[in-house]
């Protein structure tokens, strides 16, 4: 029987928020992908059934203890890591990337769910292994290992917006749960020496978005065409856009992957400054619920998993915004809850799902 506690304590805020979000996404997209020619489904509504999938998720993850989802983790983390090795031996390739399962008539990422993966078993990990004093280098083998093993499945695909989420993910939970200044210090190191290696290892392309970003006149036909324009299209928003289904830049296709990577572009067009603002807004919100999620939970495990989905959200927002303004290099993150995409808008969904089930919780401890 469902407690009454759990009905009375609902999170309306957060699930009001991210419907308002999910809904600026679906018009944004019917606005990037117009006119909607063709026999396929337009993207708007494979991306209305997607939402519809992701709040029915939503729902069934608010019916189970988070800490069950927890106590879990590591089960749910072997599981992604086996569809992570699916994918390079059956996975689908498009634009040059292997990252997505051929199931039937539908196709997902397993790389987004690794997310939400990632972040369960950390938690059980640093809830199992607390160290008033802090964690040391070797109090940290296991969740290097944690990390790496689908940092380096995804690296392969290629995916490097997914492989910067996991290490950000991963550097945000460790904030968290307090690391020694002196292991900090030999991390910074380590990744100032593992630099060298890992741009060698990079495809051209990513190579090239890099150079790109820090001079933007390297290429201004090819690599730097993207930021070019993206930033035309925020520009030319000004304070009110150029309204709806008339922006220039996103109707004479112009912007590169306007429905995806740099949705927000479009956005800014034809919403100009107005609806920019309401939709970070939103966001910010949806963030501070989870910051505030994270502080009044009653267990270090409600906690931990707070701040790591928070960290996914406010991450994956602040990487995309960044992009189509030109303040941090292209590196394919979607904005959530916007951006189309199916797999990673159910990720989104029940990321927000956990933390409202914390929310609703936190009045409920383990015996």
């Amino acid at each position: 029987m469902l407690d009454r506690r759990l009905i009375l304590n609902f999170d309306w805020p957060t699930l009001v928020t991210a419907f308002f979000i999910s809904a600026i996404g679906v018009v944004n997209i019917y606005s990037s992908t117009y006119p909607h020619a063709g026999a396929a489904t337009p993207l708007y509504l494979k991306q209305m059934y997607w939402t519809v999938l992701g709040f029915g998720l939503a729902i069934l993850v608010l019916g189970f203890d988070y800490r069950t989802f927890v106590r879990y983790a590591y089960p749910f983390y072997l599981f992604c890591l086996l569809l992570l090795i699916l994918v390079m031996i059956f996975g689908r390739s498009s634009s040059g990337s292997q990252r997505w399962l051929q199931l039937g008539f539908f196709s997902f990422q397993p790389s987004e769910l690794t997310k939400i993966a990632l972040i369960l078993a950390l938690t059980r990990f640093f809830t199992e292994k607390e160290m008033p004093r802090g964690h040391g280098l070797r109090d940290l083998g296991v969740p290097f290992l944690m990390v790496g093993l689908p940092v380096f499945l995804i690296f392969r695909q290629p995916d490097l917006g997914t492989v910067v989420m996991l290490l950000a993910i991963f550097s945000s939970i460790l904030v968290f749960v307090e690391v020694r200044f002196k292991t900090w210090a030999v991390l910074g190191a380590g990744m100032a020496a593992v630099i060298p290696i890992v741009w060698y290892f990079l495809k051209e392309y990513q190579k090239n978005r890099l150079l790109t970003f820090i001079n933007p006149d390297l290429d201004p036909l090819k690599t730097g065409y993207h930021i070019a324009q993206s930033k035309i299209a925020v520009g030319s928003g000004t304070i009110f856009g150029k309204g709806f289904l008339h922006g220039t830049q996103s109707q004479l296709h112009f912007l590169p992957e306007q429905h995806t990577d740099f949705i927000f572009s479009v956005l800014a067009e034809e919403w100009g400054f107005v609806g920019c603002f309401i939709l970070l807004f939103l966001l910010l919100f949806l963030i501070s619920r989870g910051l505030k999620i994270a502080k009044t939970s009653k267990d270090r495990a409600g906690a931990t998993l707070a701040i790591g989905l928070t960290a996914m959200i406010f991450w994956q927002t602040f990487i995309n915004v960044g992009m189509v303004v030109g303040i941090l290099p292209v590196v394919g993150v979607p904005l959530p809850l916007v951006s189309y995409g199916g797999t990673a808008l159910v990720t989104n969904l029940m990321a927000i799902a956990l933390l409202m089930n914390i929310s609703m919780r936190r009045f409920m401890l383990s015996p």
